[in-house]
């Protein structure tokens, strides 16, 4: 089994190096097409343009096959590597990802049950120590402990698509990658 800590660990300085915050690291898809996804961003606009994809996927498979070579390989069977911008419904992955888009819409899905839900779906209302606030609206205020989070992502919503319009357009008519969700993610693949 792959150690997604490891290879977040390896791959996080490489993100760093270029100037973007690493968000997300999993290994997706069957035996038959195992994938490692990267998501990174800039800090200053949330986003990564296809050049910065490039770039960050040239690093993470320079230091990938050098490990190869060594024969440290953490990852055992053959892959595609996939690098990413998050996205508009993006994965809320890290604690500042809850304070950064208070106010949106985000969907939580809980390691164990709180009051009875496995599921949260309502209003980012903030982060206090390691504790998220959700508005479920008519059915109050959650507070869940950051722990308790198994997985998490943004609600796609008219006010979301208006705070994440990208920065220019160019190269909109060009291809575009869709992911698993159907939602285009700018996304650069290569096979190792």
């Amino acid at each position: 089994m792959t150690d997604i800590a490891l290879l977040h660990r390896l791959i996080e300085p490489e993100a760093n190096a270029l100037g973007f915050d690493l968000v997300r690291v999993r290994m997706q898809g069957g035996k038959g097409d195992p994938t490692l996804q990267v998501m990174a961003e800039r800090p200053d606009t949330r986003q990564l343009n296809i050049d910065d994809c490039t770039a960050l996927s040239h690093r993470i498979s320079d230091l990938l096959d050098a490990m190869e070579a060594e024969g440290r390989d953490p990852i055992e069977e053959a892959y595609r590597l996939e690098v990413s911008s998050p996205g508009i419904d993006r994965p809320l992955t890290r604690l500042k990802d809850f304070a950064d888009w208070t106010g949106h819409e985000a969907r939580i899905r809980l390691v164990q049950p709180v009051d009875g839900r496995k599921q949260l779906t309502g209003n980012l209302a903030g982060v206090e120590g390691d504790t998220i606030a959700v508005d479920l609206g008519q059915h109050g205020m959650a507070s869940v402990a950051f722990a308790d989070v198994g997985d998490a992502k943004l609600v796609m919503t008219d006010r979301l698509i208006a705070a994440t319009a990208p920065l220019s357009t160019d190269g909109a008519d060009e291809l575009e990658e869709l992911d698993e969700d159907g939602v285009d993610d700018t996304a650069v693949e290569e096979e190792q």
